[in-house]
């Protein structure tokens, strides 16, 4: 049964894309995008269902591998892609009503929307490294496209920063999977085995070190451009800000995690090699570096979209900070940060773009009192940005915590980095939403309260979170840590 719901995961978001391509310019267009959405989201349930209980597998010739790790970052994808497309569903016709949209741009976007879902979901369950690099180079071509979307000077520019910096990490990647072709290649023999992950995972102890060694810098540096890494992010700022808001949501809460995705499926190989701590090292000292760069680079923001695209890249240094001490626990960790963090800059997003709708502007000068504006709207955004600053009991305090403890065990010397870090990214954020939410404004309340389902279910499971963890999910998160810690 798994190699069916794989096909259906994969086939729905490809044909939709096809589908949406010829009728994305009818009325119904965005519900087709949710209907699709969805259809995608109940493929996911039913191929976790069968890969918790049943383990890891192979499935169409060795191509694709589902363990439970990917299969969490599948779930967690279709999940984020149905709530977007919710979102986007009301707010895209408002911005072709305000003129910012033509019926040819809502064309693109539901088509390339698809199409969006489905690289991330053959990147995430592709077997060879091979063809996640095609599908982390598919998903940039798509997402250049829907940041470019508004077609104003800003957004091309924007459009075209991340189409060079993202090409050039890419292209680094793929001589990095070049390099573990070669290592490979002696072991294994000629052939596309020597690019699937489960045959270089098998005889991980006899490949070239020195080689792997090289090649996990060049797919650590070109995989890292994408998760927005210090040095190679500021392509990211730019790209949350000129794009739709639902592009910023996916991009924010999903491809960075794609991109990890792929930089743990190399540390495991090289870890294995190598038999020390190289791979993880590296990721912690990038880690490290990104989450005090954007902690610190949070004050100088006037524009909410860039703040909160800089706090994404902060949270996925503390990620990738977590994935490289390695180890059960901070596996876990990391894991649990990825989902939270996911759901409620998602959440945050869908906030934002309903206060930039009404107010017309990304200036948080000129943003003030949603409450009195918008109380959905406004609370909506002062939870989120409670939840993303760690604030008990919402699920980021509880993976932060994991993550502090660990280091204060491990490596004690990172823990006032961290501590540090955090505590300017909370003073900054905190500082700047306050009068956003809670300021006096002279603006008329909305008549009607926008549609904030998603904001506030997403914000609902990040709660439940860190309160109470399902025992189903404690045991799945587990098999995924084991496997990758």
């Amino acid at each position: 049964m798994i190699d069916l719901y794989l096909l259906a995961l994969l086939l729905i978001p490809l044909f939709g894309g096809g589908m949406l391509a010829v009728f994305g310019a009818r009325a119904w267009a965005a519900e087709l995008n949710s209907v699709m959405s969805f259809c995608t989201f109940a493929a996911s349930v039913m191929l976790t269902m069968q890969v918790v209980d049943t383990g890891p597998q192979v499935v169409f010739g060795e191509q694709f591998f589902i363990d439970p790790f990917n299969v969490y970052l599948v779930a967690l994808t279709a999940f984020v892609a149905f709530t977007t497309s919710l979102f986007s569903r009301p707010y895209m016709r408002i911005e072709q009503h305000h003129g910012k949209l033509s019926a040819g741009m809502l064309h693109l976007y539901y088509s390339m929307y698809q199409l969006f879902t489905f690289t991330m979901l053959l990147g995430l369950t592709s077997n060879n490294l091979g063809i996640i690099w095609v599908a982390m180079e598919a998903a940039t071509l798509t997402t250049v496209l829907l940041v470019s979307l508004y077609r104003t000077p800003a957004s091309l520019e924007a459009a075209w920063k991340y189409f060079i910096l993202c090409g050039v990490g890419i292209a680094l990647a793929l001589f990095g999977t070049i390099l573990m072709y070669f290592a490979a290649e002696r072991v294994l023999g000629e052939g596309g085995t020597a690019l699937l992950w489960t045959h270089l995972n098998a005889v991980k102890g006899e490949l070239e070190p020195t080689v792997l060694k090289l090649a996990f810098i060049f797919l650590l540096v070109g995989y890292g451009t994408k998760i927005g890494l210090v040095p190679l992010h500021s392509w990211l700022p730019d790209a949350h800000a000129e794009g739709p808001t639902p592009v910023s949501a996916v991009l924010s809460g999903l491809l960075l995690n794609v991109a990890l995705n792929a930089v743990m499926r190399s540390k495991v190989l090289v870890d294995g090699s190598l038999g020390t701590h190289f791979a993880g090292d590296l990721m912690m000292g990038f880690g490290l570096l990104s989450l005090l760069v954007a902690a610190l680079s949070l004050f100088r923001q006037k524009d909410i979209k860039r703040m909160f695209a800089y706090s994404s890249i902060e949270h996925m240094g503390l990620i990738t900070f977590a994935f490289g001490m390695g180890g059960p626990v901070a596996t876990f960790a990391g894991m649990l940060h990825m989902t939270v963090h996911s759901l409620t800059k998602s959440a945050i997003f869908f906030a934002v773009g309903h206060a930039v709708q009404k107010v017309g502007t990304q200036q948080m000068e000129h943003i003030r009192g949603l409450l009195q504006v918008s109380p959905t709207v406004g609370w909506g955004l002062a939870l989120g940005t409670f939840a993303i600053l760690g604030m008990p009991p919402f699920g980021v305090f509880a993976s932060e915590f994991l993550i502090i403890t660990t280091a204060m065990h491990e490596y004690p010397w990172a823990t006032p980095i961290l501590l540090a870090s955090l505590g300017i990214a909370f003073a900054a954020i905190f500082g700047k939403i306050q009068p956003v939410v809670f300021g006096e404004t002279t603006a008329k309340p909305l008549p009607h309260p926008p549609a904030l389902i998603p904001v506030f279910l997403h914000l609902l499971l990040v709660l439940m979170l860190g309160l109470y963890m399902p025992p189903y999910l404690a045991d799945w998160y587990r098999q995924a840590a084991a496997l990758m810690g």
